[in-house]
């Protein structure tokens, strides 16, 4: 819990500086380890899901600084919606089974509400 007087929401700074940082490194592993190993559809999934966890990170981390308690809620969907988004199509480029991608819209369905909670709760305070 925070300390009184702190603005920091702890759990929603670490969970989007995990995924940040991890943004990061996966992002350079595919860029390094990964791109002559991938073709170029699955190099596209791999991209696509660094850019979404990383956006996402960022947004989390704006919320936990911001220490608002109402917006809790919409960072924890959008943090748990870029993990199943963005980690359905590491796997899927990894090689894993392609039905992942029937899993990978929950993922963004959870981001996009987490955006729209967080809208309709900032219009009510």
């Amino acid at each position: 819990m925070n300390r009184p007087g702190t603005p920091i929401d702890r759990r929603l700074t670490v969970a989007g500086a995990t995924l940040g940082g991890l943004a990061v490194m996966l992002g350079a592993f595919g860029a390094h380890a990964l791109k002559s190993r991938l073709d170029p559809e699955e190099l596209g999934w791999w991209q696509t899901a660094v850019q979404y966890q990383m956006w996402h990170a960022l947004a989390v981390l704006a919320v936990g600084f911001s220490g608002l308690a109402w917006a809790r809620l919409p960072a924890l969907m959008m943090a748990g919606g870029a993990l199943v988004f963005s980690s359905t199509l590491f796997a899927m480029a990894l090689g894993a089974p392609h039905w992942l991608g029937a899993v990978t819209p929950i993922g963004g369905a959870a981001m996009i509400l987490g955006w729209a909670v967080l809208a309709w709760r900032a219009t009510r305070g």
